[in-house]
């Protein structure tokens, strides 16, 4: 190895370090020295080959080249962890791991934390092949017929083997259309419409506007929140809730998407009496959860509640950072308004017309919880005619061809008394209230009061129309679906089981559905009913909560800052949905104290509760009347509302 100077360096001048003035020279034979990535290329390059004599003998296989006499033998070493993968139990432990698990997976109260952990395969019979029927397809299709030089390739597949049970077959489907035709008979003779008339044909031509909200582009939109949610929040309309429910929908995430929880929210229930959304929510919290709420920006209901149930929903979701919420329902039932109420601004675009979300939106609630709004959603499985498209409010009305068309059927389900109340329509008969009119003369008396004429001093009917159904839509027309009743035997048997469990409450722990904390009487009502629309709210486990509270948990959920500091907090489930019969004890004990105190004398007024933690100052304005907002008026309200499952009599004086 020669070191040499670099040329054109001069002695006198500046001093440079020994490393920039000596270089490596290459000379043959020397300063080959090469890297570790050039030595395994030249490894790659010539390992793997059979090592030859100058004859090219093979002196020495290649290591792949080896015959079984020339190398060692392999062994594999008898070891338990070459098993790990499988696992062997007894059958009874099988048995109790089904039996154990399938209550919970089924049960919309339980949450199966790490599904992908547990052999949840072993719940499906359907995927268990020991448990599938097979098919005898040689008893259908012998073997001759169909392989072989006599096979029938076009041979038609039926359910029979012999000529004699198709002759039965053929003689029963007979008689089944037989009995068909003579029952269609009957209902023309006696004037009902018959099946096969009411049948439609491809001759009956459908309005394009009734496909609204089943277009793919919207379900494309509804499978993107459904996957990117942790919790799916049904909204369902008050007045219909059963209507409005999406069933297939809910089967589809049931099915597909078990590890999904869903929480129902009756929204809207400002527009029916408190006891028919108790009703409901009694007869739809076997199935899920189920919140009364009222979207408002200045009179909300449920807002604490479903607040603290997403807390706790991230929470026992603590491996992930955050938690997703989407919002599914029909058109115009109020997502983007639940929205808005639950962030106390309008972060969401909000119409009183169904179609106004377009695609889907994330919106930060707090640091661990993101809420997704989805478009409104029409599932062709429903089934709705026409009429029922539009009394739902999924369409909107201006665009609707003859909306004079829908006006009978609006007519059938609302009572005539609240019709003439609302546009001051007299009743044909005022000592009879059920009497109503027909929709052409209704039409025509409104659209002559209103001034809707047209030339010649026609009525403009289906302008009249329009604006009957906007009403409608917006809820100004008093109206609501009776809930459904409920049988003495299933009163009789929790009555029984209640009983029972006050007796052995220690020793058998009772399985009870949880109630919501909600005070329903409390719910500022925007209509007002009478006649036998009007009942005493008699649901004791709906309403455990005070109205107070309720306030009080919404105006801590609308600070972002104090709802991620109490996200931070430990909450149970208990805290929103009362566990077995413990919670109602200190609402009665309540009740009792709060009779106690009426039977002494009037009480002292007691100060309004605090709402945030930080006391607010108070001036002129603060009860003055500021932008149209009569706080008067509201308390005047809220006072006539009277104690739960009370009437008020001063509140029948004054009718």
């Amino acid at each position: 190895m020669a070191f040499n100077k670099k040329p054109g360096t001069a002695s006198g001048g500046k001093t440079r370090s020994s490393g920039s003035q000596m270089s490596l020279k290459k000379i043959k034979g020397e300063n080959f020295y090469r890297n570790a990535k050039q030595v395994k290329r030249l490894k790659m390059l010539s390992g793997g080959k059979a090592v030859r004599d100058k004859d090219g003998k093979i002196i020495e296989a290649a290591a792949f080249q080896k015959g079984e006499d020339e190398t060692t033998p392999g062994r594999v070493q008898p070891d338990r962890r070459w098993f790990g993968n499988t696992r062997v139990i007894s059958q009874t432990a099988l048995d109790h791991f089904r039996t154990s698990l399938q209550t919970r997976q089924n049960d919309p109260y339980s949450v199966l934390l790490r599904r992908n952990k547990l052999p949840m395969q072993l719940l499906d019979d359907a995927a268990n092949p020991n448990l599938r029927k097979r098919s005898h397809i040689v008893e259908t299709e012998s073997f001759s017929e169909t392989f072989g030089p006599k096979a029938q390739r076009k041979r038609p597949r039926i359910e029979v083997g012999t000529f004699e049970e198709l002759s039965k077959v053929g003689a029963a489907a007979a008689d089944v259309a037989h009995e068909a035709a003579v029952a269609a008979e009957i209902a023309e003779e006696a004037g009902e419409p018959s099946a096969l008339a009411a049948a439609q044909t491809h001759a009956d031509y459908i309005e394009p506007i009734f496909a609204k909200g089943t277009s793919r582009r919207i379900y494309g939109e509804l499978y993107k929140v459904i996957d990117s949610s942790d919790v799916i929040l049904h909204i369902l309309d008050a007045r219909d809730p059963l209507g409005t429910m999406c069933e297939s929908v809910l089967e589809y995430v049931k099915k597909e998407k078990a590890h999904k929880q869903v929480v129902l929210v009756i929204n809207k229930c400002d527009l029916v009496p408190n006891w028919v959304t108790a009703r409901y929510i009694q007869h739809l919290t076997p199935r899920y959860p189920t919140i009364a709420f009222h979207a408002s920006p200045n009179h909300s209901f449920g807002k604490g509640s479903l607040i603290q149930l997403l807390r706790q929903f991230s929470q026992l979701h603590s491996d992930k950072k955050q938690i997703s919420v989407g919002f599914i329902g029909y058109p115009n039932v109020g997502k983007s308004s639940v929205i808005n109420t639950l962030k106390s601004g309008k972060v969401c675009r909000v119409a009183p017309v169904p179609g106004e979300t377009k695609v889907w939106q994330y919106i930060t609630l707090t640091r661990r919880i993101y809420l997704i709004d989805c478009p409104g959603i029409v599932p062709t499985s429903a089934h709705d005619s026409q009429n029922a498209t539009v009394l739902k409010g999924v369409l909107r009305v201006e665009a609707l061809p003859t909306p004079s068309d829908h006006i009978p059927a609006l007519m059938e389900r609302v009572k005539p008394l609240y019709l003439s109340r609302t546009y001051g329509v007299p009743l044909p008969d005022e000592e009879d209230t059920a009497r109503g009119w027909s929709a052409d003369e209704f039409l025509d008396k409104l659209a002559r009061m209103k001034g809707r004429l047209l030339k010649g001093g026609e009525p403009d009917l289906e302008g009249v129309s329009k604006v009957v159904l906007s009403d409608w839509v917006r809820g100004r027309i008093p109206y609501f679906v009776p809930p459904p009743e409920r049988s003495e035997e299933l009163n009789v048997r929790e009555a029984k089981a209640a009983k029972k469990g006050k007796g052995k409450e220690k020793a058998v722990e009772e399985k009870k559905v949880a109630g919501v904390k909600q005070n329903l009487g409390s719910i500022m009502q925007k209509n007002t009913f009478v006649g036998e629309d009007v009942q005493p709210l008699d649901e004791p486990e709906v309403g455990d909560g005070s109205g107070e509270e309720d306030e009080g948990e919404a105006d801590d959920g609308s600070d972002e800052g104090d709802a991620e500091e109490l996200a931070e907090e430990e909450l149970a489930w208990g805290d929103v949905f009362a566990e077995g019969g413990d919670a109602a004890a200190p609402d009665a004990t309540a009740n009792v104290q709060a009779d106690d105190e009426e039977a002494d004398g009037p009480s002292a007024k007691k100060e309004p509760r605090m709402k945030t933690n930080k006391k607010k100052a108070e001036n002129f304005y603060s009860s003055a009347n500021v932008k149209n907002k009569n706080r008067a008026k509201a308390a005047l309200l809220k006072s006539l509302q009277g104690k739960k499952g009370q009437k008020d009599p001063e509140r029948r004086k004054r009718r």
